[in-house]
């Protein structure tokens, strides 16, 4: 269908996913689906804006597996309550919220149960298993949004934070730190922006590594102790922790080598290329290395309420939701003039 659908009483504008190709073939079709209607304990999102993700890229292009036929795309969701299952308890129409990564959890087994529910082996994401915010309406569980009252940001600036800013803050509490403590952070892209504006607010020491010049002037100017190309020059530190943002896999044993012996390396990507260790004892041993493995609600809702403290306003792009596409294959070829890509899906 063409570009230029316009939805009827009970259809909605969406992009699906007919078919995993590079972004660039475009395998995403404009069309229209019948407006989703909440189960009893699932509320329907009037989806405003939702932010172009890297993950979208992988699911698109066969990188990631996409758990159901003609996906809707998009987990940087904000949006607003319109209708609401009968055991709705926890939102009301007309309330603003934003929808993550997570999606849906069995809620009985032992990781669940005891708030690691990102490990859960029913774990549905937001746009891979169940359709997300690349359409003018999504329905999602009641527990798995988040209310966004009293952040102060506009819509499209908040949509990042649901995913680079809550899958930082998951990252960076993977790190285990104390206030005072030091973290490196490898690459600087939007989700490094928000990990070193929360560990500033936690009262963490940042450091920044990263090969551009512009990223390490912004970087010193949001409260960096030291911003450089750790790949080149030798930190003044030994680093506590260590979080690794690009799935460059030889960026490990960087990490590893300015780490302390007790300190963590948090891997944050979902893919990465082959990783070597080639000094064991001197760089490996007596150090941990934990990997992001999607998102958990507590860390989720703590940064939610840590962003109604904080200013983080990053720049975005905004397109209307009939260039989703094309944002995307922006996306891919690196060609936005801001950090991040929102899609505009009504006002």
């Amino acid at each position: 269908m063409s570009v230029g659908v316009s939805s009827g009483a009970d259809l909605m504008r969406a992009w699906v996913l007919a078919r995993q190709l590079p972004i660039g073939e475009r395998p995403l079709e404009f069309t229209e689906l019948p407006i989703p209607q909440p189960g009893e304990r699932e509320i329907r999102v009037r989806v405003t804006v939702c932010g172009i993700c890297r993950t979208d890229l992988h699911i698109a292009e066969g990188d990631l597996e996409a758990g159901k036929d003609r996906l809707v795309l998009g987990h940087e969701i904000v949006g607003v309550v319109d209708q609401v299952g009968t055991a709705v308890t926890r939102v009301r129409i007309g309330d603003k919220v934003g929808v993550s990564w997570l999606g849906r959890t069995c809620g009985r087994c032992k990781h669940c149960r005891c708030g690691r529910e990102n490990y859960c082996a029913d774990f549905l994401a937001t746009g891979r298993d169940l359709d997300g915010g690349f359409a003018e309406y999504m329905v999602a569980h009641e527990g798995a949004v988040f209310p966004l009252e009293g952040i102060g940001l506009r819509d499209e600036r908040i949509a990042p934070l649901m995913c680079a800013g809550v899958a930082g803050y998951c990252a960076l509490r993977l790190a285990s730190l104390e206030e005072g403590e030091r973290i490196g952070l490898y690459g600087f892209g939007p989700t490094a922006y928000y990990v070193l504006k929360a560990a500033r607010q936690l009262g963490l020491e940042v450091y920044v590594s990263s090969r551009s010049e512009e990223n390490l002037r912004r970087a010193r100017s949001h409260g960096a102790v030291w911003a450089g190309d750790a790949a080149e020059q030798q930190l003044p530190v030994e680093l506590n922790a260590a979080v690794v943002f690009p799935p460059a896999g030889h960026l490990v044993e960087t990490a590893l080598r300015q780490v302390g012996v007790g300190g963590v390396v948090v891997l944050a990507p979902v893919a990465m290329s082959r990783i070597e260790i080639e000094d064991y004892s001197s760089h490996f041993w007596g150090r941990d290395i934990r990997t992001l493995y999607n998102v958990n609600r507590r860390d989720a809702e703590e940064f939610v309420r840590l962003a109604r403290e904080l200013d983080l306003s990053l720049g975005t792009e905004v397109f209307p939701l009939v260039a989703c596409q094309e944002a995307m294959i922006r996306v891919r070829r690196g060609e936005l003039r801001e950090p991040n890509a929102v899609i505009r899906v009504q006002e």
